[in-house]
């Protein structure tokens, strides 16, 4: 790997001073090749955090937890963050903010992150102990780090974190004004996270957040997400008798609260695919032309998306490309019915009630709120006059896009096309991020979302692994981000 000797890297501290277009222009590439040339240094700390049990639903490993915001304040704190554990109800929220970006130019940063994971069951799938971590060679020569929590959410989140060592080792110094923000909740829904950002919002508001914490379009593509969708996830409890009926006696002549349920979410689409509650798509806009040839051009084809599950056909909005209809466009789905009998054998009722969970996933300016009133009010205009409906909420949450002009966005995308040698695609998320939205609604922030996880990584489940290439070269990828945007 490159090297460079001390005598230069002391010429570009003090250049990068005086002028961060030399530092941009110049010093790139000495902070690349300290990078390459310390990469088993970088995996020895990534390794260490892997090592940290810091499994946040169980109480059990509430300690653990613990260790793991310790440790990532201590190394922010060896880079010359003003870092530390803050308290929640829950675990604790890592802040750590760099001392010399008053005098820096270029947006400062929020970096967001989390050290928590999933749990581990079932143990006995795992090729080797989940928290000891280890290199492994798969696919003909491809390394692969293996652990929990090795691609979600540590190894994405110590990429960011080594590009700003290998700043401080050449340069001397970080080349914007960073705050770090790693959350150890993330895996149990942030459900303290939110309040946090809300109580710290004048300290924590920046011009910009980057996360690492989404993926790539293949092992050679990056990819930076410009949207994720919202979510709207609502119960519906359909009563109609006062009692469950014998179906031989009452069959013919008593409502079936099932029947009613099931007519109602049939309703729910046209025959075309789209959704059929009144005002559904207010707020949803089409995408630019050039993106969308770009999405086009991925040439993601149901033989590749549907086939590996046991489908073939499409089954959205008429019309869309598959990859619309997975990540820009809205959706609603039936997650789940229950109603009258499901033991073992047969008993012959007709059931008091039934209960349906239906989600909507959001996308553009669609407000949630107006959703979830549109939607109670397409079930109770199908509710017959002698039965009741009940609704309950799981979730509410906006659609996140960001801007498709943002001069942010193609800083990104040209340092990541620098990088990987190949353009960088702008897609978007199906899934949703809600602190992303707090961003933008509670600090004032765009957010540019740019992770290297594969496909392939086994997120959440055993054997969770995290390609080596993807982690080089995900530390690399920062490095030329935070130069161009130090250079704006």
């Amino acid at each position: 790997m490159p090297t460079l000797p001390s005598a230069a890297i002391s010429t570009y501290r003090a250049a990068i001073k005086y002028d961060s277009k030399i530092m941009s222009a110049n010093a790139l590439s000495a902070v690349l090749a300290h990078v390459d040339r310390e990469l088993d240094a970088s995996l020895d700390r990534l390794f260490a955090l892997l090592r940290i049990q810091s499994i946040s639903t169980d109480p059990a490993y509430t300690a653990q937890c613990r260790n793991a915001a310790d440790y990532v304040a201590a190394d922010l704190g060896s880079l010359g963050f003003d870092a530390g554990p803050r308290p929640t109800a829950g675990h604790p929220v890592v802040i750590g903010k760099s001392q010399n970006g008053a005098n820096r130019q270029g947006p400062r940063v929020l970096f967001y992150g989390h050290y928590d994971v999933q749990p581990v069951d079932p143990l006995d799938l795992w090729q080797t102990p989940p928290f000891e971590p280890r290199i492994a060679t798969i696919d003909g020569g491809r390394k692969i780090i293996v652990a929990r929590g090795a691609c979600d959410d540590k190894g994405q989140a110590m990429t960011f974190i080594e590009a700003c060592r290998a700043f401080k080792a050449v340069t001397g110094e970080l080349p914007l004004d960073i705050t770090m923000m790693i959350e150890g909740e993330e895996e149990c829904g942030s459900k303290h996270l939110f309040g946090f950002v809300r109580e710290n919002a004048e300290e924590l508001k920046r011009d910009l957040a980057l996360v690492c914490d989404t993926g790539m379009w293949d092992a050679d593509t990056p990819s930076i997400t410009t949207s994720l969708r919202g979510l709207v996830y609502e119960e519906v409890r359909l009563t109609c008798a006062d009692r469950d009926l014998h179906s031989g006696l009452f069959g013919g002549a008593a409502r079936n609260p099932i029947h009613v349920l099931a007519a109602i979410l049939s309703a729910l689409h046209r025959s075309d695919g789209s959704v059929a509650i009144p005002g559904f798509y207010d707020g949803v806009s089409e995408l630019p032309a050039d993106i969308k040839a770009d999405l086009a051009g991925l040439e993601l084809t149901p033989e590749k998306f549907l086939a590996p599950i046991g489908l073939k056909i499409p089954a959205g909005e008429n019309g869309r490309l598959l990859i619309e209809q997975i990540s820009t466009r809205p959706t609603a789905e039936v997650n789940g019915i229950i109603g009258g009998y499901t033991g073992l054998g047969a008993k012959t009722v007709i059931p008091a009630k039934a209960m349906a969970k239906v989600s909507f996933r959001l996308v553009g300016a669609q407000d949630p709120e107006k959703i979830r009133m549109a939607f109670r009010e397409f079930v109770r205009t199908r509710v017959p006059a002698d039965c009741s409906v009940e609704f309950g909420n799981f979730s509410s949450a906006p659609a996140f896009d960001v801007p498709f002009d943002n001069p942010t966005l193609a800083k990104a995308r040209e340092a990541l096309a620098q990088e990987w040698g190949k353009k960088a695609v702008t897609v978007g998320a199906g899934g949703s991020i809600p602190i992303v939205s707090d961003f933008k609604n509670v600090l004032g922030m765009d957010t540019l979302l740019v992770g290297f996880a594969l496909d392939d990584d086994r997120v959440h489940s055993p054997n969770e692994k995290y390609d080596l290439k993807c982690f080089h070269k995900g530390i690399r990828s920062w490095v030329r981000i935070l130069a161009a945007l130090a250079a704006s």
